[in-house]
Formats: C-alpha cells, structure tokens, sequence
C-alpha cells in the first residue's frame, strides 16, 4: 500500500481540535496528529476526538508498547500502543540510535529486514509497508539495508543477519496471532532474538525520539532508489536450500518413498519455501491445500491463523489429506517459524501430535543420525540439547542415558538462540532445540525456530520409519519404553485483574508462612521449587535460580516426589495463568493409565489448591 493508495499526504501539522480537558491526552493527540502522515490512521484519531472517545484515545495514545518473548507486537491501527507507519518509524530510529552506539562498524554492516503477508486495509498497513519503512529510516542515516524484495519465513531473516555479518535484522511479523495483529521482531548480530538489556536500552533510545526525522522517513520510495538498499532474496535462498541438506542422511530413501504428503502454510509465506525444501531432500513436493496455500492476510479459511489448535483448525487439510491418500499432514504457521504435525491412526481418525511429541520425535531423530557419524561416545561431550523450561523433559531423559548434555532455558527462543551463541563459542554443537508451542530447531542452520526445514527433516523420519514398518505414534511410543514415559498437559485460567494475580502469586510464596513456600500438592511431597522472579531454587546449594531472574512476570516451578514437574507462568501477552504439567516415569513404568490419571490429578490439586478459581473469580480452561 504505496503513497498513491491515499495513505500518504501533505498534512497542516497545527490542524484544530477540541480539548479533551486531560492535559495529557491533549499533548498526545497534538503529537500524533501533528506527525501521523498516513491520512488512514489519523483519521482514525480525528473520528475517536470528534466522537469524544477518551477513554479510547486515552487508551491507544497514553502508553506504548514493549519488548515481549516476540518483540513488539500488537494491533494494527492508530495509537502509540499499537503497530503502524508512526510507531514504526519511531522504533526504527531507536534501534538506529542503539545500534550506532552499540557497534562501530553498524554503517558498514548494515541490516537485513524482512516481512510477512499481513495487512489491513481500512488503516493502510501491511508488513510489506512497514518493512520498507524500516527501510527508509536506516536508508535516510545512510545505513545499506538488505530488504527482501518479497515475504520470507521468519527464520530467514537472523540466517541472513549471520549469512551477511549484518549488525541487525528486523522481521516484520505477527506469526500465528489473529489477522488484526502485526510485530516488529529484532535480531541481534549473533542471529538471536535481542534479549536483556538490548530490548531495554532500545526502548530508552525509542522514546528518547519520538517525533519522525525527516520526510525521507516516510518515503518508501527510497528502497527502490537507493544504491544502499540490496535483495538478498535470490542468495539467501540458495544458501539456505544448500545448507538445509547438511540435515539430509537418506537422500535414496527420499527418492523412493512412496508416501504422500499434504501441507498447508495457513494463508502465510511457506508454501514455496517448504516445496523447495522437499526438493532439495529430493522428495515430491508435498500437496498444497489450494484454499490455504497463497498468501490471504485475512486468514479467510480458518477460525485461527494457530496450527496448534489441533484439528479445529487443520480440516481442510486433514479432507485433502483423506482424498488423497497421503498419511501425514504437515501445517506451518503463517510466518513458517512452527510446525503442526498429524498422521493418520491404523484404526480410524488422526492424532496431532503435540509440541513436547513432536520434540521427543525429533530430538530421537536428530541424535540417532549424529550417533552414527560419530561413533565414539567421548564425542558427545560436545554435544547439547536445548528446551525452555515450560517444555517436556524428555531431552533430559536422552541426556541422561545417551550422554550429551541437556540445558533449560527461559520460555522464549530468544533465550535458546543466545544460549547456542554462547555454547557454539566454546566449541560446542546444539544439535535440537525446542519449545513446547510447536518450536523446532533442527541442526545449526539459525538460531532460530524453523519450520521449513522442521518440516522436511519430519518427513525424511517418516521416510525412514516406513521403511522399519513404523510410524510416528509406534516410534513415539519406543521412545517412552526406552526413555521413560513423559505426560504433559497444559491448562490456563483468565484473569483479568492484575492485582488478584499478584495476590494469587504472594500466596503461594507465602504459603505456610512467610517465605514458604508449599510442601505438598494433592498430597505429593513437594521436593523442589523454583522461583525466577524471587531468584530462589531450592534444589540448589546456595539457593540460588541458574536461570535468569525475570522480575517483570511470574514464574513458579514445583518438582513432586512422584516425577511430576509443574510451572505456574503469567503469560507475557494475555490476562492469563498458564499451568504446564508433566508426568517424568522412568523407563519400564509403562502403566500409561495410571499415569495419566496421576497427572490429572496433581493438575487439579495445583489449580484448586495454589490458584483457588472460584474464590478468586478465575475462568478455566484446557489446552
């Protein structure tokens, strides 16, 4: 949506207005409408002050957004809390300034920005807008910026920031959340998701200099004129296709394979890129869904742009999949960053495996290949596996028995990008690395999730275990008799008032008095607990949390005498509590009924006993 589709224009930055009678507000609406000049978005405002909306104006331009697990993200439409032209710009010049005291060499480097399909049209926004702009604001300080000339996966945007010794990457993306929505996600010159203190410090450098620059920040046109500006699109994406077969071991078995497969990018960016992928595995390219395949910002086919929701969502998909005859079907979110796995069951129906099943599967996978190429056992010293720590403990089993090491880090893959930053440093290789929410890294191709190459590298296990007489639900289940059954379950409740959640957490770190926390949950013995907003851990000597503390949220793990581990986690993004439990067994204790019933058992005593729902007005849910 370019300067001629009516977005754009010449404004008087003094036009008159009628004082709201809250100074505060006065001075925000003066400053948006003096330096908004997409007339789709200012008008938004115009309308919301002659209608006398306040407490909307109030709302939308009081406060500003902030760094989450996924950068910044929210709404598009007018307002200094939400994502367009202005707040774009803004950001970028933040980011502009850190950078440029950050890194001496951040004018030669330069950036890498890429972006999604997203778009909405009655506030003239679109990721493709906003990339340019981002653009435009690093173009017009004289910065070379390698904008992709079309959408990307998310992934390929911190792989060009490595490819391209960039000293920065911004990918414009909302990934799997509602169409309303867009993101400003920031990488750092290592290729990880900025972390502490860089998402501070760039927020300080963005309101440091809220009003625009120039008029060269507006101009898209400067992408196209500018000999700093580079696509990067045609040599990435060779590379990325090349080194994606450094994952490839049963190249003749790919050739050969006789199954089918179905796939659906959810409306988003993956269709080419995961065809392209199976190629270069030397697969068929799997069957597209044709009413999800091209791009659709409005998500038109779905009730939910979240391949994690399971059948609800993936019914077109699972239809072709009948028509066809094909056994697995493989969904990738709209910006290709996650993967949604299902096959079709020997009796009847389809099992969608979760993020903690498919990890169990994929962290196999990618150790049983590595173990054949290296056969000595000392070589696994050097070897790690990541997840974050809401996520299943089954890489923890590996770990144990097969001898490579196993570290947790903070939800988020940010935190698992910079940890494989710092481990590759020492000579070490991350060869998986997950988060429960469908969050696959196979390999060191990025530090980043990906489900482009998640997505092939699943079909080549398939391939393989086709050829033992196994699928994934038999392998699956070899794994826990080999490993120990892993039973998770995840849950939530609403709540909308901030204060009852601070009351809910004090409790519990005040349980049986001050500083004590619980000793028993549904009758277990509690024999750790972990706190990363106090910094406590009592499993360890000095008492001390190795993971980061996290002030900002709360973020409570228990471990029970019966191989249960539960999180209690405010979600960064949402009025709610998640609640995340998983049944650890050891191997041989394949008693699955019982330890099922055990599990939601101790799921139901966590939330009646440490979050009271009806006495706090909480609303239930189950993921």
């Amino acid at each position: 949506m370019g300067d001629n589709n009516g977005v754009n224009g010449d404004l008087n930055a003094n036009s008159r207005y009628q004082s709201t009678g809250d100074p505060q507000l006065d001075k925000s609406v003066h400053q948006w409408l003096s330096w908004d000049k997409n007339l789709r978005t200012r008008a938004q405002v115009e309308s919301l002050l002659a209608a006398g909306r306040h407490d909307v104006l109030r709302m939308r331009l009081c406060s500003r957004m902030s760094f989450g697990t996924a950068g910044l993200r929210a709404p598009m439409g007018a307002g200094f809390n939400r994502i367009n032209d202005l707040t774009i710009i803004q950001s970028t010049q933040g980011l502009y300034s850190y950078l440029s005291r950050c890194l001496a060499d951040f004018s030669s480097r330069g950036v890498v920005v890429g972006f999604d399909t997203r778009g909405q049209e009655e506030s003239g926004c679109s990721s493709e807008r906003f990339a340019k702009l981002t653009a435009a604001v690093m173009l017009s300080r004289d910065v070379p910026v390698h904008l992709f000339s079309t959408f990307v996966p998310t992934p390929y945007v911190p792989y060009t920031v490595k490819k391209l010794g960039a000293a920065a990457g911004v990918m414009i993306t909302a990934s799997h959340n509602a169409k309303e929505d867009n993101g400003y996600k920031v990488y750092w010159c290592n290729g990880a998701q900025i972390s502490s203190p860089h998402d501070k410090e760039i927020l300080q450098s963005i309101e440091e200099q809220l009003e625009p620059w120039s008029a060269s920040c507006w101009e898209e046109e400067l992408v196209h004129s500018s000999s700093l500006r580079t696509d990067p699109l045609s040599q990435i994406n060779g590379c990325y296709m090349e080194e994606l077969t450094s994952l490839c071991y049963h190249r003749d078995l790919n050739r050969s394979c006789p199954l089918k497969f179905v796939h659906s990018s959810f409306h988003g960016v993956g269709h080419v890129f995961v065809q392209q992928a199976f190629l270069a595995f030397g697969f068929a390219p799997p069957i597209p869904v044709p009413e999800q395949k091209d791009p659709d910002p409005n998500f038109s086919s779905v009730h939910c742009p979240n391949p994690e929701e399971g059948e609800s969502v993936l019914e077109l998909s699972l239809l072709l999949a009948e028509k066809e005859n094909a056994r697995i079907v493989l969904a990738t979110d709209p910006d290709a960053d996650r993967l949604a796995v299902a096959e079709k069951s020997d009796g009847c129906g389809w099992k969608v495996f979760t993020g903690n099943e498919l990890a169990a599967l994929l962290g196999w996978w990618m150790f049983f290949n590595w173990k054949e190429a290296h056969p000595d056992p000392a070589d696994s010293q050097k070897v790690y596996m990541l997840a974050t720590t809401v996520s299943s403990k089954i890489l923890q089993a590996f770990a144990r028995i097969e001898g490579f090491h196993f570290e947790e880090t903070l939800p988020g893959f940010k935190w698992i990008g910079n940890r494989i930053h710092e481990l590759s440093k020492k000579g070490n290789e991350v060869i998986f690395a997950f988060e429960e929410s469908i969050g696959f890294l196979c390999g060191g191709l990025v530090p980043e999730k990906d489900g482009v190459s998640a997505a092939v590298v699943v079909a080549e296990m398939v391939a393989y275990l086709h050829t033992k007489n196994l699928s994934l639900s038999q392998q699956l289940l070899n794994i826990y008799q080999t490993y120990g059954h892993h039973l998770s379950k995840t849950s939530y409740v609403v709540c909308n008032d901030p204060p009852t959640i601070h009351k809910i957490f004090s409790r519990i770190r005040n349980f049986d008095g001050e500083g004590s926390y619980p000793k028993t949950c549904g009758g277990v013995q509690i024999v750790h607990v972990r706190d990363v907003t106090t910094g406590y851990d009592s499993s360890q000597p000095d008492l001390r949390s190795v993971l980061p503390v996290t002030r900002s949220s709360h973020m409570i793990t228990f471990t029970l005498q019966n191989g249960v581990v539960a999180t209690l986690r405010t979600s960064g993004t949402e009025p709610k509590i998640k609640c995340y439990t998983e049944y650890c067994a050891a191997p041989g204790d394949s008693e699955v009924s019982c330890l099922e019933e055990e599990l939601k058992k101790i799921t139901s005593s966590l939330l009646d006993e440490f979050l009271q729902p009806e006495r706090n007005n909480l609303i239930r849910r189950c993921v």
